[in-house]
């Protein structure tokens, strides 16, 4: 089992930035891929950002590149996602996961496990 909890969600204003925290513990090792996905009301669930834990490499929807980053402290067990320029469109839950996938960008049915989610609100 590995469980998420997440920290740093909040209210901004446009072009505001944020840092959400996801600190990971318990079976940590058996799961190669950690990231954001995000649910607006009334939406689908939606990848943002994932990172492979091993290579350190990342991927990004296309509507948040270049605005978004995801980092790892792999001491801390910690994944980060650090968001710039919000938008309103931002708005939503957004949720640590943890799972495995192999190359590229991930989706839900990759995902073993999810955080609580934190709320992101970002008013024009």
């Amino acid at each position: 089992q590995v469980q998420l909890v997440e920290s740093g969600g909040g209210s901004v204003s446009t072009e505001g930035s944020l840092r959400l925290s996801c600190a990971a513990s318990g079976y940590t090792s058996s799961v190669n891929c950690m990231g954001w996905f995000r649910q607006a009301p009334g939406k689908e669930r939606e990848a943002v950002a994932n990172i492979y834990t091993g290579s350190g490499n990342t991927y990004y929807a296309d509507s948040v590149k270049g605005r978004f980053t995801i980092s790892q402290d792999n001491a801390k067990n910690t994944v980060y996602l650090q968001m710039n320029s919000l938008k309103p469109e931002d708005t939503a839950m957004y949720y640590c996961a943890a799972g495995n996938h192999y190359g590229g960008h991930w989706r839900l049915g990759s995902v073993n496990y999810w955080g609580q989610g934190t709320q992101v609100t970002v008013s024009s």
